[in-house]
């Protein structure tokens, strides 16, 4: 049995990036993975080879930093060192196989320390994780990561929904389903890319689920329905036979060679009808599998079942020493920021790997920058709000933090990416002063984006009204928040005109020249 300080399971995007960064750090680690290639689960989804994550090659901007704003597949490395996935792809939405081979790459370029072919089958506690492999190989490790995705599909406990087909599973040839009703469970992206691969040969299509449908150009969320994968929505509007229902399946039964498929909808009083259909596909995306678990090591599920409970730390909250990596990562802002994605994790996984040096090796959070006075400040709120690409990514999650101390003159101390959770929870409460910077969009952006009242640069003092997204700098003092700043939204995302800068240079002098009260004893 081989022991090491870290074992990381999977060598995904996830565990790519934190394997990258422990070695950059010096640290003793392994991933393990069950495939034999990084990245294998990209080898069969999305089923239809094709990304929804996009791969902006011409931006107009030159610097690294700024362009991973619009790369949403390259890992992190330092800057000029490591490939891009560019390089593999300049297609807008590129296909699967480009990601495939970046990932090889990656690995490759910076000498990963990775094991294939670890198909882990028991993980247990006794002092330490012990892991083991379905071929017998045995690994132990002071602190586990795991980062092995959603494996497991999620099957809805719907009566006679083991008789159906699955995302997974059934035919992507088109013409298996010439004449045929189809119905898919699931609103989806892997639901909408099914139908929409059948648009010319069934003869109807049913897209169905209880709650109504999401589009991600309303909710900035990429995870719902996007753009690309639409089609389908036209052909019910225009009346192509097709359909998209708000419906709770009650049950699936066979009646001869067809399902029987019975639904209460949630538009028509609770109506219930029963629907005859030749296929059914459940589409309903992937869960977390905790089968190799056993015992101490098994960590409690969230609410929703699908994904492991985390502290702001990403750490199980039952199993200390384990720790979650990737799209695992999402139960910290299911459904509103970008921790499902490779261009939203692979910051939290840099950020994790802080947190894994400060607590088992006495390194803190970076410092990024000693700053002294409101200009020095400005400045540097300045080129991170116009070059981070982690505020960009993760907007609202991600923060920046000025720890300002109790004097105008500092220095102030600036650490870069934290959660804001975690900012709230461990740096706020400790410091008499401190300033958070964040890009986020406006409190009402889930109306029609199309039909907006913008703010107008003569009406910059209403910046807070800016719908898009913008930056916001908030100030605490002794851990209560006292007042923030919104710099005006702009249409090309450059905050550089004095409509930004002096509104901004304003604020910090309010508040660097603010003297905050003694703490209470």
């Amino acid at each position: 049995m081989r022991h090491h300080e870290t074992l990381i399971l999977g060598a995904g995007p996830a565990g790519l990036q934190a394997g990258y960064f422990l070695g950059r750090a010096g640290r003793d680690y392994q991933i393990v993975e069950r495939g034999s290639v990084p990245g294998a689960f990209f080898a069969q989804f999305p089923r239809h080879r094709r990304l929804i994550s996009i791969n902006k090659v011409h931006t107009g901007y030159r610097d690294r930093e700024t362009n991973l704003r619009w790369d949403w597949n390259s890992l992190l490395s330092d800057e000029d060192d490591g490939p891009l996935f560019k390089s593999f792809s300049t297609r807008y939405f590129p296909p699967a196989s480009a990601l495939e081979e970046y990932l090889v790459e990656y690995t490759r370029h910076h000498a990963l320390a990775v094991e294939y072919g670890a198909d882990i089958v028991h993980i247990r506690r006794s002092g330490h994780f012990l892991v083991t492999a379905r071929d017998g190989r045995e690994w132990s490790c002071d602190r586990l990561v795991v980062a092995t995705g959603v494996s497991r599909e999620n099957i809805p406990a719907i009566p006679g929904i083991e008789q159906c087909e699955t995302y997974g599973g059934h035919s992507i040839d088109p013409e298996d389903y010439v004449g045929q009703r189809v119905l898919i469970i699931g609103k989806g992206n892997s639901g909408f890319e099914t139908a929409d691969n059948l648009v010319e040969t069934a003869a109807a299509i049913h897209v169905v689920s209880p709650r109504p449908l999401k589009m991600a150009w309303r909710t900035h969320f990429v995870g719902d329905l996007r753009a690309c994968n639409n089609n389908l929505l036209d052909t019910y509007q225009l009346k192509s036979q097709n359909a998209v229902m708000d419906a709770v399946v009650e049950r699936i039964e066979r009646a001869g060679e067809q399902f029987a498929v019975t639904f209460r909808y949630a538009h028509a009083g609770g109506e219930v009808e029963t629907l005859h259909y030749d296929r059914v596909i459940s589409c309903a995306g992937f869960r977390f599998d905790p089968s190799a678990f056993e015992g101490g090591a098994r960590p409690e599920l969230s609410p929703c079942g699908r994904f492991p409970a985390q502290t702001c730390e990403w750490e199980s909250i039952n199993v200390p020493d384990l720790f979650f990596a990737g799209t695992l990562m999402q139960i910290r802002d299911l459904k509103k920021y970008m921790s499902g994605f490779i261009h939203g994790f692979r910051y939290n996984v840099r950020a994790l790997v802080r947190v894994l040096e400060a607590r088992y090796y006495g390194r803190p959070w970076p410092v990024a920058a000693h700053l002294a006075g409101a200009e020095a400040t400005l400045g540097w709120l300045i080129e991170r709000i116009n070059r981070a690409s982690a505020l960009w990514q993760q907007p609202g999650f991600l923060c920046d933090v000025v720890r300002l101390g109790r004097t105008a003159e500092g220095p102030a101390l600036v650490h870069e990416e934290l959660p804001v959770d975690l900012a709230r929870e461990k740096l706020v409460p400790s410091d008499p002063r401190v300033l958070l910077l964040t890009l986020e969009f406006g409190a009402d952006s889930h109306a029609d984006p199309f039909h907006v009242e913008r703010v107008n640069r003569e009406n910059y003092a209403r910046a807070g009204d800016s719908q898009f997204l913008h930056p916001i700098v908030r100030y605490y003092e002794n851990g209560r928040l006292e007042t923030e700043h919104h710099v005006i939204e702009d249409l090309a995302a450059e905050w550089r005109e004095p409509e930004h800068i002096e509104p901004l240079r304003d604020f910090l002098g309010q508040v660097l020249s603010a003297r905050p009260a003694p703490r209470a004893a």
